[in-house]
Parts: C-alpha cells; structure tokens; sequence
C-alpha cells in the first residue's frame, strides 16, 4: 500500500514509465536503448538499454523501496550527476502493474531475471540475455480500477510517451557536448533511440546525428521553417555554459509547446528562464505569442538543487539571478545581430494549359517585361527623384547613415540629384524597394515605429527627451486615483519631456511635450498614458512598464498607413531604418519587412 501511495507521485500515466526507465538506462551508461510499446502503454511498455547491467543480489534489491546505486551518502544529494536518484521508480512501477526485468552485466555469461505483479516479488532466476537490461511493464493499474479509468485513449497515452521521448532524446543529442561541457555523462551523447508501437517504428534516431538533424526528425512540422534557417548562440561565463538553437520571431507559435529547456541533460521547467525568454525577444515578437527556442545549460551540480520534485523537472537555482541575466544577455545579442527580416514564400504557380512552350515562354517575358516597364514609367513621371543608385535600399546594412533625430516626415528639401529611383509608394502605406538581388515590401508605419522608439529609448537612457511649450496649454481632467498615479510616476513623465502643472481640482495642464512626438496629439497621448499607468498597477515592473510606455509613444508618433510620403520622407525612412537594431520588427513584434528574390519572381513566372 505504502508504494502504491507513492506510485501516485511518480507514475501518472504510461509515459511516466517511460521516462523512468529510459533515464535508468542513461544512467547506466547505455549507448543505445530501444522502446517498445502497445496499445499506448496501456498493455506494454518494454524498455532495452545495453548498459551496465545488474547482478542477481543486484537486480532483487532493485525493485525494493527506496533502493538506489546512485547515492552513496547524503552528501552525494548536494552533487547529484544521474537523471535518476531516488529509489522509488522501478518499485512505484512494480506496484501498479506486472513487471520482469532481464538483466546481465557484460562480464557474465548468463543473465537473471525477476518478475513482480503488483508488489508482490518472486524469485530471481537465471536466464539468458543480452548484456544490459530489459524491462517489460503490463497491464499498468489493472489491480488499480480507481487509476486505469483515468487512462485516456491509446492515442492520447501515445502522445504522452512520444513527449517524454522526444525530451530525452533532445536532452541526450550529441550537440549537447559542442557547449563546452564535458562530464561524466558525455559517454551518453549522441545516443541511439528507437520507439516502436504496436510493432511500427515511429523513430530510430542515430547516435551521430546532429542536434539540428535531430530536430528534424523529431518536429517535421518545424523543418521548414526552422531547422533550415534557425540562429544558434552560445555563451560561457561564471560557471554557466550555453548552447541554444533560436528560431526567428516569423515562427512564433500560439503556446510554448516548441520551447524545450535543458540543464545538465535534464529537460526542466523554470518560471525564471521562461521570463528570460521572452525578454530576449521583447519586441521582436508580438506579445501574445511564443517563440521557437531550444536551449541547452551546463552548470555544476552543486549550484542547483534538483531534489525539489518527484519528477525532477522543476530545480531550484542558489543564483537564480544570475541565470536569468546570462540567458538574456546569451539570446538577445545575437537576436539583435541578426538579420530577422521575412523572406516571401510565394506558392508553386501551376502551368497554365495553353499553347507549346515557345508560345509560353514568350507570353512569361513579356508579363515579365511589362512589370518592369510599370516601375520605370512610375519613377519617370514622378517629380522628385531620389539618387539612390549606388546605395540600394539593404535593411541590416549598419554601415548606413546614422539615424535622424526627427521624424521622416517633418525633414527639408533633398540636394540630391535626379537619376533613377529605387523605390515607391503604394496604397500611401507600403514602400516598395529595390534590394541587390529581388525587391523588399516595407510597412512604412512598422519601420518608423521601429525608428522612432530606438531613438526614444537612447535619450531616455541619455537623460529625458527634449521638450516644447505648446502655444496654448491642454487641460485634462483626473480622478483621485489617477491623480495619485501620476504623481507616482512623476519621474518617468518628467523623462519623457512632458510638463503637467496644477490647473484647478482634478485638472492639470500639459504646458510641454517632447518635441520627438511632435506628430502625436498631446492630449491623447496624455490621456492614454495615464490609463496605461493607472492599468499597471502598483507592482509593475519599472522596466517593463517604461518599455510599454514607449512602445506607445512610437506608434502614436510613427506615419500612420494611409499617409501619404514624399521621396524625401521615404528615402530619409529608409536610410534611418538602415540603422537601428532589428529594424525588421516594430517594437510590438510585427514584421516590417518581406523579401522577395529576382527567383521568386521568375519562379512565378515560369522563367525557372
């Protein structure tokens, strides 16, 4: 009965079993373990790792309570090296359901094996066997009515297996050792699974393939998107080693169900990493959604405690801080040296049922032909032309001008001299532009936005942005609580270059506004500043709430879609965009950019 109380905590459902023993195969330092299973779980899990193997006195304690080779003394918990630890698996496992082992050390010439229904131990007998150990498991919870019910279909049960494969498979890819960590479980990367079910094979995963040829493999749904452009990152400091295969912000996703996290090999969940995460992609991704992440921590054993949880993926760090700015810091940079921007993805166009292909091609150039006659006639009949001939429009070019500090819309006439155009405007909301090799369709209120809150941000950090008294001052009316509010934000506004004085009860006046938004309204923007401090609360986290703060004073300042640009403007709109870091996303996370290629293009076309 005491095991079975136990077995509560441990073994949930069938995947619960398969995250035991193969982590017990790990630990015994096997190079390969197969998993076999049917019905979901529900009427076999058979478990078969080459590891060390375990002698007959061996092999009878094992499935005792609380029996472990793992530890040798109490000591030994503040250093713990194995997945495994506490004792309770393979008797919790024993417990619920009829189990035999097979095991032999690879220095004996035959094997032992045991078997236990539901707690109830026979004896261990001699057999024959490979080297290493088997652990067939059935009929899990069929003495346990109560439990078995709870079982969800052979499908639902085989999704959960397939989960916990899919950690230790990750958790044990040979690219875990390309951090720079070596220990004693290093023998065990690049190890060999297999899982079959109801005798098919859904994964054989070499013991040489690559983390990203892992990924692969495991995720199909990702191969297109992330396994053939993802950004890896790596970084070792203070005795915290990481590797990390980033997706770009493009393939964010709904949940954090493509977001897998490693620490010594051991897939865990952590509160603390998960915000790092997203911090690192603050405003590169849209806030509602999360982004595709793999990553992977070493750090010594003595500066995180495991033995927190039976299922040991929740730990306990001693710097906890520590983790999360290195995390942020490893992510961020290389996100913010990245080129983010979003590459079209046109759809295969059938070929029209028309004509030999003579007749095709000829009708193709001549489509072709006309679509760059439209863009030469246009920059010809317009009156301001830009010379950008010899800089064609390149989003991560740094090297570019340095941004201006005004607005694209409020700069003066252009000296440059007339020749060909590289860029225009359609629908007085998109900029098309010309690259080196294809075209870039730019969201020209994205990409000011984008603008306009980098150059906030440096002179907020430089100080407060500068301000002009308005001619005629703007009244607001506040209630007691949003009076109180303000005056508890006093500094940030005051950095914010916006002046409010006392103007009778409940009333201010705003005498002074940032000449940098000279485009927003000061009283709307007042007005919705002071709902957003009043929604954040009093616990709100200063950053966060300042970073909110000027993401929304970039989108009430930026060009709005609709408005209509100069070729000054937009030249000026481009350039800047040249250099501020991820001008591919608006602070909020929405792309600015798609790329076309002159390929896409002929693709389309049939020209390929």
């Amino acid at each position: 009965m005491v095991n079975m109380i136990a077995a509560g905590e441990v073994i949930e459902r069938p995947a619960s079993v398969v995250k035991e023993l193969m982590e017990n195969g790990i630990d015994a330092g096997a190079s390969y373990i197969t998993v076999a299973v049917e019905d979901g779980g529900r009427k076999l899990i058979s478990v078969t790792d080459d590891g060390c193997g375990m002698d007959a006195e061996d092999l009878a304690l094992a499935f005792s309570s609380h029996t472990t080779s793992k530890l040798r003394s109490a000591a030994d918990l503040l250093n713990i090296s194995t997945l495994g630890f506490r004792g309770e698996a393979l008797a919790s496992i024993a417990s619920v359901a009829h189990a035999r082992a097979v095991s032999r050390p690879a220095d004996s010439i035959f094997g032992n094996c045991i078997e236990i229904d539901c707690g109830n131990a026979g004896q261990v007998s001699p057999c024959s066997g490979e080297a290493g150990t088997t652990i067939e498991v059935r009929d899990i919870f069929y003495k346990l009515p109560a439990r078995r019910k709870f079982l969800r279909t052979a499908n639902t049960e085989m999704d959960h297996i397939v989960e916990q494969f899919i950690r230790i498979a990750l958790g044990q890819s040979s690219a875990i050792t390309s951090a720079g960590a070596e220990d004693q479980h290093s023998r065990n990367n690049g190890l060999e699974l297999r899982l079959i079910h109801n005798g098919r094979e859904l994964y054989h995963l070499p013991g040489a393939q690559s983390l990203a040829q892992r990924v692969r493999e495991l995720f199909p749904t990702l191969s297109a998107d992330f396994t053939a452009d993802f950004i890896e990152s790596r970084s070792v400091e203070r005795g915290l080693q990481i590797y990390a295969l980033l997706g770009k912000p493009s393939i964010s996703r709904t949940s954090t169900r493509f977001q897998y996290i490693f620490l010594n090999g051991r897939f865990i969940r952590d509160r603390f990493i998960s915000h790092a995460i997203k911090e690192a992609y603050r405003g590169l991704t849209d806030p509602d959604r999360s982004p595709v992440v793999f990553l992977f921590m070493k750090m010594p054993y003595d500066a995180y405690d495991v033995n927190v949880h039976p299922t040991k993926t929740e730990v306990r760090f001693y710097n906890a801080n520590l983790v999360h700015s290195q995390i942020i810091g490893c992510l961020r940079e290389k996100l913010l040296g990245t080129d983010l921007d979003i590459a079209a993805r046109l759809p295969a166009m059938a070929e029209p049922q028309m004509g030999g292909p003579e007749q095709k091609s000829c009708r193709q150039e001549r489509i072709t032909d006309a679509m760059a006659d439209f863009f030469r006639r246009h920059a010809a009949q317009t009156q301001h032309h830009i010379d950008l001939a010899d800089r064609t429009y390149a989003p991560r070019d740094f090297a570019g001008a340095q941004p201006s500090v005004q607005s694209p819309v409020d700069l003066g006439p252009h000296a440059g001299s007339p020749r060909d155009r590289r860029f225009l405007q359609i629908h007085d909301s998109f900029i098309v532009a010309q690259t080196d090799d294809g075209f870039a369709i730019i969201d020209q209120h994205a990409l000011h936005e984008r603008i306009l809150y980098e150059q906030i941000r440096r002179r907020i950090n430089a100080g407060s942005l500068e301000s002009q008294r308005l001619l005629i001052p703007q009244s607001l009316d506040l209630t007691g609580a949003q009076g109180e509010i303000m005056e508890k934000h006093t500094q940030l506004i005051e950095k914010l270059g916006i002046e409010l004085i006392p103007f009778g009860p409940g009333t201010v006046a705003i005498q002074a506004f940032p000449s940098l938004l000279a485009k927003a309204e000061p009283l709307d923007f007042v007005r919705d500043l002071v709902e957003l401090l009043d929604g954040a609360g009093t616990e709100a986290n200063p950053d966060s709430l300042l970073d909110e703060v000027l993401n929304m004073a970039a989108c009430k300042a930026a060009v709005k879609a609709g408005q209509k640009l100069t070729d000054v403007e937009m030249e000026h709109l481009l350039v800047n965009g040249q250099s501020v870091e991820c001008s591919s996303r608006c602070p909020h996370g929405r792309p600015t950019t798609i790329k076309f290629t002159l390929a896409d293009l002929e693709r389309q076309f049939g020209r390929t």
